[in-house]
């Protein structure tokens, strides 16, 4: 049997006629950048998770350095972000000249470890951006907590998290704004680079839409300089016909990720994810540990089931940010855990088979 780590062409297949009618339409009335379907999408997602603003932006990436820029953060200052996560998180910090300052991982749920972060701020800090990685939101109340003592702003990295809960409040409408990606591998993708801002801030909206448009809402009006980040109509026309599936996707990703739980819960050698009490986890990943990683995985590619590590080097212990100076023991969790952790394959469409065979391929596995 192959169990691919996603199958998007499973998802298009379960699709075809939504996704192709859609394209089509784009093509035919020659739709691509801005125009109708860019703003039905934006209507669309905003409505539906339940903000005032979304602001379609060409990726993820984009989104967390237009944000921080019509913030107001530059050289000089601070943003406080976690140590285990893509590199989007952090470069784009240092893109708009402010240095990031890197937070260790909390050991069950792997994102921030909140306890630590007051200690990371100074009087150069101007904004806090936690990652809800791999589809759990962080403890967004003791974050705030701190961010209100220090009169910071919360930035939410969502691109793992979409339509995530804490408290009954989805991930990214409790902070200053959100960025979210829709790179085709997350949760709702596009069929190319795309994202978006969120945000119940009208003045921080218009500031990013305007900055995102080279600096004009209206052509040949640029009111500051900005930059050229859109979404472009046949991603926007995509995401339109997707969306109206991704609530019953995000039931199907709980239900296989319960499944795993089922089975792999009894085998000592590995940790299964643990859900944060009062969140509602979407499983973009599904991470177990264990010490034999390595040896896991390529056993597990000679039964056809592939893997993969999010992520094999903690951010502060990548060479791009050696002119920091930290050791591997100022991170000892993540320093640690890029050894150990694993996503196995999760998607909306696996099935009971396939999770039953990866399952049964781990316990062999721990019983040579």
């Amino acid at each position: 049997m192959k169990v691919p780590f996603v199958d998007l062409g499973a998802q298009y297949q379960s699709i075809k006629t939504e996704i192709d009618q859609a394209i089509a339409r784009v093509i035919t009335e020659t739709a691509f950048i801005g125009g109708k379907y860019v703003e039905q999408f934006e209507r669309e997602f905003a409505e539906l998770y339940g903000v005032k603003h979304c602001i379609p932006v060409a990726n993820g990436t984009d989104s967390l350095y237009i944000l921080m820029k019509m913030l107001g953060i530059g050289p000089g200052d601070e943003v406080i972000t976690v140590a285990n996560s893509w590199i989007s998180s952090s470069e784009t910090i240092s893109q708009t000249g402010a240095k990031p300052v890197f937070v260790d991982i909390d050991p069950d749920y792997y994102s921030i470890n909140e306890a630590l972060i007051e200690a990371a701020v100074s009087d150069k800090t101007k904004a806090i951006i936690p990652v809800h990685l791999q589809g759990q939101v962080c403890n967004m109340e003791a974050i705030m907590e701190v961010a209100a003592r220090y009169d910071v702003p919360v930035i939410e990295d969502c691109a793992q998290s979409h339509f995530s809960e804490f408290r009954g409040a989805r991930a990214g409408t409790i902070g200053k704004a959100a960025s979210f990606s829709f790179y085709p591998g997350k949760n709702l993708g596009a069929y190319g680079d795309a994202g978006c801002i969120l945000t119940n801030d009208d003045e921080l909206a218009l500031k990013c839409r305007m900055y995102a448009r080279h600096g004009a809402l209206k052509k040949h009006q640029h009111q500051m300089e900005g930059i050229n980040s859109r979404l472009d109509g046949l991603q926007a026309a995509v995401l339109s016909a997707k969306l109206p599936h991704i609530l019953h996707w995000t039931a199907q990703r709980i239900e296989n990720a319960a499944k795993y739980d089922s089975r792999l819960s009894a085998i000592k050698e590995i940790v299964i994810p643990k859900v944060r009490p009062e969140t509602r986890h979407t499983y973009h990943l599904y991470v177990i540990r264990t010490e034999r990683r390595d040896e896991l995985a390529a056993y597990l590619k000679e039964k056809g089931i592939e893997t993969a590590v999010h992520y094999p080097v903690a951010l502060p212990n990548m060479e791009a940010y050696q002119y920091l100076g930290h050791h591997r023991d100022d991170f000892p969790v993540a320093s640690s855990y890029q050894h150990t952790i694993l996503s196995l394959p999760m998607y909306p469409e696996l099935t009971g088979e396939q999770i039953g065979y990866v399952c049964d391929m781990i316990s062999a596995f721990f019983r040579q």
